[in-house]
């Protein structure tokens, strides 16, 4: 009887692993779009059309940032100053604040410093995917 059992178990034993690979496998090929998509750690994410619309360098008035080529930013008629987000487009991802209220162009919910539309790849009005960032 003893011998009986033995084996019993190490079927089962082989059926769980095997499952356990399974379902590896199933879900590793299932998630790589989404790990791929994800955005990094943050709270909620959502879609949003974006533009560079930014100026070249300026002080914006509502967040007094001055803005040069070299700043990554957002900005946003809605957002309070400061506020990160975490941007993303395709495999690009980048982590940003909210610098300024400057208009957005038509039909964009986000503008974008120079600098942070060219990290992103984005020439015109095109969709983003969206997070805040996690405070620390």
């Amino acid at each position: 009887m003893r011998r009986a059992l033995a084996e019993r178990q190490v079927m089962l034993a082989g059926v769980a692993v095997l499952g356990v690979a399974v379902s590896l496998a199933f879900t590793t090929r299932r998630d790589h779009a989404k790990v791929v998509a994800a955005l990094p750690p943050a709270l909620g994410s959502y879609s949003a059309l974006a533009a560079a619309t930014a100026p070249a360098s300026g002080t914006d008035p509502a967040c007094g940032v001055e803005i040069t080529p070299s700043v990554v930013g957002i900005f946003s008629p809605v957002l309070p100053c400061g506020v990160r987000l975490y941007v993303a487009r395709g495999s690009h991802h980048v982590l940003a604040p909210v610098v300024g209220r400057t208009p957005t162009a038509q039909g964009a919910e986000f503008g974008l410093t120079a600098a942070l539309a060219h990290r992103l790849g984005i020439i015109g009005v095109k969709r983003i995917r969206w997070s805040y960032a996690a405070s620390r």
